[in-house]
């Protein structure tokens, strides 16, 4: 039986900066924290990486990878409420996977210029996205609303959809990374960012929503998770 190939020590560098990144707080944590978690030494540390911002901006390049592919929606292809619903799920998983990202955006973009534009440009390509399925659903009937209307709920998809795991931690920090109350966040995110196109819907579309929302809220009532 063959055996796996141990990781290499960048790797697991990266998956252990990202690890208390999410935990601690990209600004909390430093190379030499980094190192003593890692059990080597800081020289070893930069033999790999020359910096904090080396790690930050390699963590990125992998989060980068995976939410461009994930952006890539196939051109002229429509889905189903219960599509989108599960693409935003899946969107979030990626988010919370690499949280620190979106939590420590100001703090991160305020001192790493490439961080900046790349992120800048993932935001405009979520928007370019969000406002692609709005006009898709208008072309056929299925949302009503105005240029105007698309470009502001398009944008509001985005914001909802980049900030809200922030406001679950201000909500509740003590109880951010249970387990259930990540299930019940990544749950709450995508009713939210799909509530807000709910008044442009018309016909079958409509139809798919409320049925997929009545599942939601029936399913979160008792904790009053529909209040949100």
């Amino acid at each position: 039986m063959l055996q796996k190939a141990p990781r290499r020590t960048r790797e697991r560098i990266l998956e252990l900066s990202l690890r208390l990144f999410n935990d601690f707080g990209e600004p909390n944590i430093t190379t030499t924290v980094i190192a003593e978690e890692m059990g080597i030494s800081p020289g070893n540390l930069y033999y790999h990486f020359r910096n904090k911002d080396d790690i930050v901006n390699s963590i990125f390049t992998q989060f980068e990878a995976e939410i461009v592919r994930m952006l890539n929606v196939p051109a002229g292809r429509r889905s189903q409420m219960e599509d989108v619903w599960a693409y935003l799920h899946q969107m979030f998983e990626l988010i919370w996977r690499f949280r620190f990202f979106y939590r420590d955006m100001n703090d991160l973009l305020s001192r790493n210029r490439t961080l900046e534009l790349q992120f800048k440009a993932i935001l405009d390509h979520k928007h370019k996205i969000a406002r692609q399925m709005c006009e898709g659903l208008r072309s056929d009937g299925s949302m009503v609303a105005t240029d105007a209307e698309i470009a502001a709920l398009s944008a509001n998809m985005v914001v909802v959809a980049t900030y809200w795991l922030s406001y679950e931690y201000v909500r509740n920090p003590r109880k951010y990374s249970e387990q259930q109350a990540i299930v019940d966040a990544l749950e709450r995110a995508c009713y939210q960012v799909l509530s807000m196109a709910g008044p442009y819907l018309r016909g079958e579309s409509r139809e798919r929503f409320d049925k997929q929302s009545s599942a939601y809220l029936s399913k979160t009532a008792p904790q009053g998770a529909a209040q949100h």
